[in-house]
C-alpha cells in the first residue's frame, strides 16, 4: 500500500503543478537533444566557439532534466520519460536535418525562449498552492534560459 502524500499541497494542486512540470521536462529534454545534436554537427568558422557553447548548454540541460523529474516525483506523480511522452508534451520542434551554424543558433534561441515561457506558465499554479520548492526551481530555470537565449542572440545580428 502506497502511503498518502501530505506535504501541505492538495492533490488537485499537486497534479496541476506536475502536469506543468511535465511540459517543462519535455521542453527541456527536447532542447537538450537538439543542442547535443547541434554540438555534434556544427560546422563553419564558428565551429570551436559553438561546439563549446553548445556543450556547456546541453550539460546544464541534462542536469535540469533530472531536477525537474525529481520534483515531479516529490509531488507524487510519475515523471514522463519516453520519446512518445515528450513528443506529446513539448512545444519545441525537433530538427532532423543539419542546418547552418547561424540557423542552429536561431533555433536554439527559440528553444531557450520556449522553455522560459513554459516555466513561466507553471508559476501561477505553484504560487497558488504555496509550492515554494517548485517556484524556486521555475525561477532558476527562467533565469538560465533567458540568459542562454541572450547569449545565443548576441552571436547573430
Amino acid at each position: 500500500m502506497t502511503p498518502s502524500i501530505d506535504i501541505g499541497i492538495p492533490e488537485q494542486d499537486r497534479l496541476a503543478i506536475a502536469d506543468g512540470l511535465s511540459r517543462l521536462l519535455a521542453d527541456t529534454y527536447t532542447l537538450y537533444l537538439k543542442t547535443h545534436n547541434f554540438h555534434w554537427n556544427v560546422t563553419g568558422p564558428m565551429f570551436n566557439t559553438l561546439h563549446l557553447m553548445f556543450e556547456t548548454q546541453y550539460t546544464e540541460l541534462a542536469a535540469a532534466v533530472d531536477e525537474i523529474a525529481e520534483r515531479i516525483r516529490a509531488l507524487g506523480v510519475a515523471a514522463p520519460g519516453s520519446y512518445a511522452q515528450f513528443a506529446q508534451y513539448t512545444s519545441i520542434k525537433e530538427e532532423t536535418g543539419i542546418p547552418s551554424a547561424e540557423e542552429m543558433i536561431g533555433q536554439l534561441v527559440k528553444g531557450q525562449e520556449a522553455v522560459a515561457r513554459t516555466a513561466r506558465s507553471v508559476f501561477p499554479a505553484a504560487d497558488k498552492a504555496g509550492d515554494e520548492p517548485t517556484a524556486d526551481l521555475l525561477t532558476q530555470r527562467m533565469q538560465t534560459h533567458e540568459k542562454s537565449a541572450w547569449m545565443l542572440r548576441s552571436m547573430i545580428s
